[in-house]
C-alpha cells in the first residue's frame, strides 16, 4: 500500500510539473530564452513534435537546468539566473507566440508550431507585458492554443507604400490578410494590424495607452499628445532618448485574448515607411517592440 500510494504521490507530483506521457503530434516547437528584454540570447532549441500533454513548464525542464518554487510550477531560475521577487523587481516571464501567458508554465499546454520565449528582465517600469513582437510571424500564422484567428489589416491610407509592403510581407510569410478601413468594428477573435501614422493611428482605442506610457500600454516608446514626437524609453520607464525625424515603430497589444492588436506607425511617413520594412522576423526576433530609426532597428526598451 505504502508503495502505490508513493507511486501515485509522484505521478500526480510529475503531472502538475508538466511532466506526464502523451501522444506526439507533428508541428514541434521552439523554445527561446533571453535576458533584458530579449537583447541577450540565452540559449535556443527546437523540437520536432509536440505530446498532447506537454507543457511549458516540461520543455524547458527537458532542455535547461530550472530552478522551481510553488511546489514545480513556477520557474526561479534558469541555468543559475534567478529572480529576486519583489524586493529585486527582476523576474522570469514567459510568452507563447508572442502573448504574455495568464497561467501558470505548468498548466500551459503547448501546441504543434508554438514559439516560447522565456527573458529574465527588470518590472519596475512595467510589470506586464501584455504582448511582444519576438515572436513574428506568430500569433499570425497558427495563433493562440491552436486556434487560429483571421487577420485584418487597417491602413490609414491603402493605396500608401506602407500599407502595400505590410500586406505583401503578411502573404510571403503564408498570412492571407484582409484589408479594412483604420478603425473598422468587429475586432474580438481578430489579429489586427493598424499601419498609419501616429496622428491617425491614434484613433485605435487599443493602441492609444501608448501615450499613457508602459505601465498602461506595457510599451516601452511614448508619443507625445500631439503626436509630434516620441520618447523612447529605458527598462524603468524614463526617457532616453527623443527619436529623430523619421522614426517608425512596431509594437504589439493585447488588451484581452479575444483582442490583439499589431501597430506600425511612424512620427511621419518616413517614418512609418522605416516601420513598415521592419516587419521582418529577422528584425523583430525576441523583441518586445521596436523603433525603426534612421539609423536602423532599435529593441525596446
Amino acid at each position: 500500500m505504502q508503495r502505490a500510494a508513493l507511486a501515485l504521490a509522484l505521478a500526480l507530483a510529475l503531472a502538475a510539473c508538466g511532466l506526464g506521457p502523451g501522444a506526439e503530434r507533428k508541428g514541434g516547437a521552439e523554445l527561446r530564452v533571453t535576458r533584458d528584454f530579449g537583447h541577450a540570447r540565452l540559449g535556443a532549441v527546437r523540437i520536432r513534435r509536440v505530446r498532447e500533454d506537454q507543457t511549458v513548464m516540461r520543455l524547458l525542464r527537458s532542455r535547461f537546468d530550472v530552478k522551481t518554487r510553488y511546489g514545480g510550477r513556477f520557474v526561479q531560475a534558469i541555468r543559475g539566473l534567478s529572480g529576486r521577487g519583489a524586493t529585486g523587481q527582476v523576474d522570469w516571464f514567459y510568452f507563447v507566440n508572442g502573448i504574455e501567458a495568464d497561467v501558470g508554465a505548468a498548466e500551459y499546454e503547448l501546441s504543434p508550431g508554438d514559439v516560447v520565449q522565456w527573458d529574465y528582465r527588470r518590472w519596475d517600469g512595467a510589470m506586464r507585458v501584455p504582448a511582444i513582437v519576438g515572436a513574428y510571424p506568430e500569433p499570425f500564422l497558427r495563433g493562440l492554443r491552436g486556434k487560429r484567428y483571421p487577420v485584418r489589416v487597417e491602413c490609414g491610407d491603402d493605396t500608401s507604400k506602407s500599407c502595400r509592403l505590410v500586406k505583401s510581407r503578411l502573404l510571403r510569410l503564408g498570412v492571407r490578410a484582409t484589408g479594412a478601413s483604420l478603425g473598422t468594428s468587429g475586432t474580438r477573435d481578430v489579429m489586427r494590424v493598424v499601419v498609419a501614422p501616429w496622428k491617425r493611428a491614434k484613433i485605435v482605442s487599443t493602441v492609444a495607452s501608448l501615450e499613457k506610457g508602459p505601465q498602461g500600454s506595457g510599451v516601452f516608446a511614448r508619443f507625445s499628445s500631439d503626436g509630434r514626437e516620441l520618447d523612447l524609453l529605458g527598462p524603468g520607464g524614463r526617457v532616453t532618448r527623443r527619436a529623430p525625424a523619421g522614426t517608425g515603430l512596431v509594437a504589439a497589444f493585447a488588451p484581452s485574448k479575444q483582442e490583439i492588436v499589431w501597430l506600425v506607425t511612424g512620427l511621419d511617413e518616413r517614418g512609418l515607411d522605416a516601420a513598415a520594412r521592419a516587419l521582418d522576423p529577422r528584425s523583430l526576433r525576441d523583441a518586445y517592440a521596436v523603433a525603426a530609426t534612421p539609423g536602423g532597428t532599435v529593441k525596446l526598451p
